[in-house]
């Protein structure tokens, strides 16, 4: 990925560009054809030359074409005709922005794929679903990372979507009009270069697309962040039902020699916030004055590859996290249990109110039951609805055993395995 972004690259794609509008004109009869014969032979640029000239003229694309008309000579008077500073930097951006959303599906490929793993080893790892941060009712971890598939197999879509939206470029000239440049020339340039003509471009391609771009990327980020801080939860010490892989010889804190931090899944937290602030600023870019301004520019030096590195190492690092994840079911199974399983009052209400108890006064039996065991340390909710005169009258104890088996709670959890083909 660091490839794609550096100076070098840059300037390849620039001259990619150039010499496709030159065949593109060529092929109209617009320039000789052995002038495009010698420029592709002759065609060529040294990066600190151009830095070099830059100091000078403070132009990034005249210093570019100078030292590729050193290369070429006569025929560089061919380099260049009809076009504006942004049909090139615009449409060689394309070309570094396709091949890093490629780069980033892949890892995307196989992050779907570790997880889809993972949620069948654990489909019947039977766990606590909590909402608020409270215990709520039985799911299994597999069910869990279900979840994660389902959403990353939405950023997926989404991601393959954008590849058609961000391959875009544009050869219309100053202000967009095609009044120096015929537009067969940019429909055969484009064509070249696998990219589609901007349909309405001004002097630059709007960038809602870019915007666009890495708003998805912020999207994904946030995907990754959500995941890494539920690792980040369950690994908790009064919690421990997973924990990121510990090295052999890996150090926690230089205090505490007892300490297993998450520290991968805390940095993929950060990160996170990073590209998210990206997002914000490529929206900033939306707005320039006119048919253009270059405000952006600078923008766009620092956001697009710094947003396209770090989610690529972002997905690498979630990858790994996952596939080496830790599990503790017995961890999950005790916590499951926590005050004599008061996760399970729910199931005991439902069986009061079908046996003909009041609704209301249900809820109230079987809250004071989970209320004082949840009170008490040794609290154990299952004991006071076994005892609890009001509950007998209803219920027999099979049918309270039926209430706090787990497996009530998952009989339907195939179903959604079946919609993610797990």
């Amino acid at each position: 990925m660091g490839a794609l972004w550096t100076n070098e690259y840059k300037l390849k794609t620039w001259l990619a560009v150039e010499i496709a509008v030159c065949e593109a004109q060529a092929e109209l009869g617009y320039i000789p054809l052995e002038a495009v014969a010698e420029i592709k032979a002759k065609a060529n640029f040294e990066e600190n030359r151009v830095l070099e000239i830059e100091a000078e003229v403070r132009h990034d694309m005249i210093a570019f074409l100078t030292n590729v008309n050193e290369y070429v000579g006569e025929a560089g008077r061919y380099i260049h005709l009809g076009l504006t500073s942004s049909d090139v930097l615009d449409t060689a951006l394309a070309l570094q922005l396709v091949p890093s959303l490629n780069l980033i599906l892949e890892q995307v490929e196989e992050l779907i794929q570790t997880i889809r793993y993972q949620a069948q080893q654990h489909r019947y790892t039977v766990a606590i679903g909590r909402s608020h941060g409270i215990h709520a009712e039985p799911i299994t971890f597999g069910f869990k990372l279900a979840g994660w598939l389902a959403e990353m197999l939405r950023n997926r879509d989404r991601l393959v979507n954008l590849r058609h939206e961000i391959a875009v470029g544009k050869i219309s000239g100053a202000v967009g009009t095609y009044a120096n440049v015929d537009p067969q020339v940019e429909a055969i340039a484009c064509a070249k270069l696998e990219l589609t003509p901007d349909c309405a471009s001004t002097q630059i391609i709007s960038r809602d697309r870019h915007a666009n771009f890495i708003q998805h990327l912020a999207l994904l980020a946030a995907s990754i962040e959500r995941f890494a801080v539920e690792i980040r939860n369950l690994q908790r010490t009064d919690v421990l039902e997973v924990e990121e892989y510990f090295a052999k010889g890996q150090k926690g804190s230089s205090a505490m020699p007892h300490k297993r931090n998450p520290i991968r899944s805390e940095r993929l937290t950060g990160m996170a916030r990073i590209i998210r602030g990206h997002a914000v600023a490529a929206l900033e870019n939306v707005a320039l004055w006119h048919e253009r301004d270059i405000s952006h520019s600078s923008v766009e030096r620092i956001i697009f590859p710094d947003s396209c590195t770090l989610i690529n190492f972002m997905l690498k690092e979630i990858i790994q996290v996952i596939k080496n994840l830790q599990v503790y079911p017995e961890n999950m199974k005790r916590n499951m249990n926590i005050y004599g399983g008061v996760i399970f009052s729910q199931k005991v209400l439902l069986a009061l109110v079908e046996k003909g108890m009041i609704r209301e006064d249900a809820y109230k039996v079987v809250q004071d039951c989970a209320h004082e065991a949840w009170n008490h340390p040794d609290g154990n909710f299952r004991n006071l609805i076994d005892k609890d005169s009001e509950v007998k009258k209803y219920l027999s104890p099979k049918e309270i055993e039926t209430c706090f088996d787990p497996q009530e709670h998952l009989k339907n959890l195939d179903q959604i395995y079946q919609r993610l083909s797990i």
